[in-house]
């Protein structure tokens, strides 16, 4: 089994996801490869808290130039996490 620390990457903190926190939604930039089963796994022995749905989505790459050089960014993969209604909030959002 992966480690769950190298399945989640790190928290997505803007003014929308920040909007989601009060229902108890919270966004993260996930490995690639995980599936919904491993991060919610993951999710739950991290912060000690219980799942009630993930969805993901792929950030496609974009194209970027920088004077004559082009070429693109990476490609990575957001989970929406949500929690269920019993759950804490994660700690380390509350200072957001």
């Amino acid at each position: 089994m992966k480690d769950p620390r190298d399945i989640i990457i790190r928290p997505i903190i803007t003014e929308r996801t920040a909007e989601m926190m009060d229902s108890l939604k919270y966004v993260f930039e996930v490995d690639m490869r995980a599936n919904k089963t491993e991060i919610k796994d993951a999710i739950e022995q991290i912060f000690k808290v219980k799942v009630a749905n993930v969805n993901t989505l792929r950030v496609p790459a974009k194209p970027k130039r920088y004077g004559r050089h082009s070429g693109y960014t990476s490609e990575w993969k957001k989970a929406f996490v949500t929690l269920t209604s019993d759950s804490k909030p994660l700690e380390f959002f509350e200072t957001v």
